[in-house]
């Protein structure tokens, strides 16, 4: 014949029953929200380059100023770049975006040498401002203007792309983009 168990017996079975809830509750929504094909939006600020390119697979060529061809794939370690495309006339309002883009890689700390900056068109004329911009950025131009799509058209504008160490781009930012926007986007994939 069965005996009733005590009182605290099954009070310590329900508490058992309570903690394994407790961890066993997430691991079942997980697996539901999982089968029914949601997905967390990593939704960044800049806009999704579809469809998908790549610029090494393109032989997307930026010839930079000492003659030579920019490595989107850095044989050294995989780096990420930014790359700054000039509308025309890159003055006051140009120098300042590319200064803030500078400033938000700077602010990568440790992380700086995961990210390049590309400098893509004409330079600024001001022989102060070119001397600065040198200091951060690589300067070159697109060779074979493959390029041109994302290139600004207002003057004295500019607009990036950020563009993962395997040569493929991530996102687009156009002109009078957020740079606070493309610092979190950087942080996110900068890690």
């Amino acid at each position: 014949m069965n005996t009733p168990a005590p009182p605290n017996l099954k009070a310590s079975r329900l508490k058992l029953l309570a903690i394994m809830a407790v961890f066993a509750a997430p691991i079942i929504v997980a697996g539901v929200l999982t089968f029914s094909g949601w997905q967390p939006s990593g939704e960044g600020y800049g806009q999704p380059i579809q469809p998908q390119r790549n610029f090494v697979d393109e032989h997307l060529r930026v010839s930079l100023a000492d003659g030579g061809d920019y490595a989107w794939r850095d044989p050294a370690e995989p780096r990420m770049t930014l790359v700054a495309l000039a509308g025309p006339d890159c003055a006051a309002r140009c120098f300042d975006t590319l200064t803030g883009m500078a400033k938000a890689w700077v602010t990568l700390n440790r992380n700086q040498k995961r990210l390049r900056l590309l400098y893509v068109g004409a330079p600024p004329a001001d022989p102060a401002r070119l001397s600065a911009m040198k200091s951060f950025w690589t300067l070159g131009r697109d060779a074979d203007g493959k390029l041109e799509a994302f290139r600004p058209q207002a003057p004295d504008s500019v607009s990036a792309l950020l563009v993962e160490s395997n040569g493929t781009a991530l996102a687009y930012y156009p002109a009078g983009f957020d740079g606070t926007g493309l610092l979190r986007d950087m942080h996110k994939v900068i890690k």
